[in-house]
């Protein structure tokens, strides 16, 4: 009887009072969940007009070794609505006052999929202290129009096109607008030498939906995955042939798996950015063997 006791407790210090809140940022409320105990804390970053609900299948276990963070970015899930059209400089200046509002004054790993890995290099850059390290899931890259572009231009121009349209509609154009209507798109931003995961799909479409997704376009994207991550001393990539582009959601294994590897490998002393080391334009071999590793 102790010991369910014990465990009893443990499992409520953890969880029990976890709830979804709101908090303001100045212009705007956000929705915003903080829960688990630990040294580390982990700030989850949806994608393109997803909520904090996508991070529902690894959340309590991440809870289970490290403070997590998950919220909604305005116009998204419960926090205040807008149509408004942010950069992803702006949004990340969202996510700073965020973690000021909750008074978090460390380092976060920020772990983000889709369109959320933009936003979340956007803040590596302009928040070097506040970001310890990254883990990228399937994220968006500031080249993806480009590799369309290359394959096909008029197909791209078709397909951008439409994508910008459906952004468009039910007020979600800010998001879309960030990322569809760029061209050329810009380069990767500067970011310092910190920990890098990054995990993409390489499973194969049947009927690719847009050229991102036929085998030419995955083939370059997980290149470019691959050039990125690896150009960080600490970086490493990883494939998957066993989701598409929820992973969190198809192989939360794989995520929780990743992100323990992940905090096995950042620094026991105090964490200080290295400003002047920037490794984000090295060209690495190509990839194409699509195996997990």
């Amino acid at each position: 009887m102790k010991l369910l006791s014990l465990m009893l407790a443990l499992f409520c210090s953890v969880f029990c009072n976890a709830q979804i809140q709101k908090i303001n940022i100045g212009e705007f409320e956000l929705e915003y969940e903080k829960t688990g105990t630990g040294e580390n804390i982990i700030l989850l970053e949806a994608g393109m007009t997803r909520d904090l609900k996508d991070w529902d299948n690894i959340v309590a276990e991440l809870a289970k070794t490290a403070q997590v963070i998950r919220y909604s970015r305005a116009g998204n899930g419960n926090s205040s609505a807008t149509e408004q059209h942010f950069s992803a400089e702006q949004y990340a200046t969202h996510t700073k006052r965020l973690l000021d509002a909750l008074k978090i004054n460390k380092p976060v790993i920020h772990l983000s999929h889709s369109y959320g890995g933009i936003l979340a290099r956007a803040f590596a850059a302009k928040y070097p202290d506040s970001v310890k390290a990254l883990l990228l899931i399937d994220p968006a890259s500031e080249h993806d129009l480009d590799i369309m572009r290359a394959i096909n231009l008029s197909k791209a121009t078709e397909e951008i096109k439409w994508l910008k349209n459906q952004g468009a509609k039910n007020g979600m154009a800010n998001e879309y607008i960030d990322y569809w209507t760029k061209r050329p798109m810009p380069d990767y931003p500067a970011i310092g030498d910190i920990p890098v995961t990054l995990i993409a799909t390489v499973k194969k479409w049947q009927e690719p939906p847009i050229l991102l997704m036929t085998d030419l376009g995955r083939s370059k994207m997980a290149e470019q995955h691959k050039n990125w991550a690896e150009s960080f001393p600490q970086g490493k990539a990883v494939f998957t042939k066993n989701s598409y582009h929820f992973i969190q959601i198809d192989e939360p294994e794989l995520i929780i798996r990743e992100v323990e590897m992940l905090l096995a490998r950042l620094p026991t002393t105090d964490f200080n950015v290295d400003k002047n080391a920037v490794h984000n334009s090295a060209t690495a071999p190509s990839l194409l063997n699509n195996e997990s590793r």
